[in-house]
């Protein structure tokens, strides 16, 4: 698969503990790029951070937090983006969600 030099890069960001149907919401949502053909997907866990609700999560309190920050991240084409999005929307309940213009450098596979 080849990338053009402009795509789009889609950022999710939630909770470690968003789910859906029982299963984490980071993997449904990487699973649901898959079976799209997106060109692929990272998930990244933050160590600390907070949202809307200026609460932080941090895995260096004494109480380790369970919703430790996640974030998504997916490059492709906006067209293939644009086809990911009603799920995003119907799935996230609470989180951010960006989208922005990138150059593509370099993406290959052997």
């Amino acid at each position: 698969m080849t990338l053009p030099e402009e795509a789009t890069l889609l950022r999710v960001f939630i909770g470690e503990g968003d789910r859906l149907d029982h299963r984490p919401l980071y993997e449904q949502i990487v699973l649901k790029a898959r079976e799209l053909n997106l060109a692929g997907a990272t998930v990244l866990r933050g160590v600390m951070g907070f949202g809307a609700s200026s609460r932080i999560h941090s895995a260096k309190l004494l109480t380790l937090s369970e919703d430790l920050p996640m974030v998504i991240e997916i490059v492709d084409t906006a067209e293939k983006i644009a086809t990911l999005l009603p799920f995003i929307d119907e799935t996230v309940e609470e989180g951010l969600v960006t989208l922005e213009k990138v150059k593509v450098f370099k993406y290959r596979h052997k």
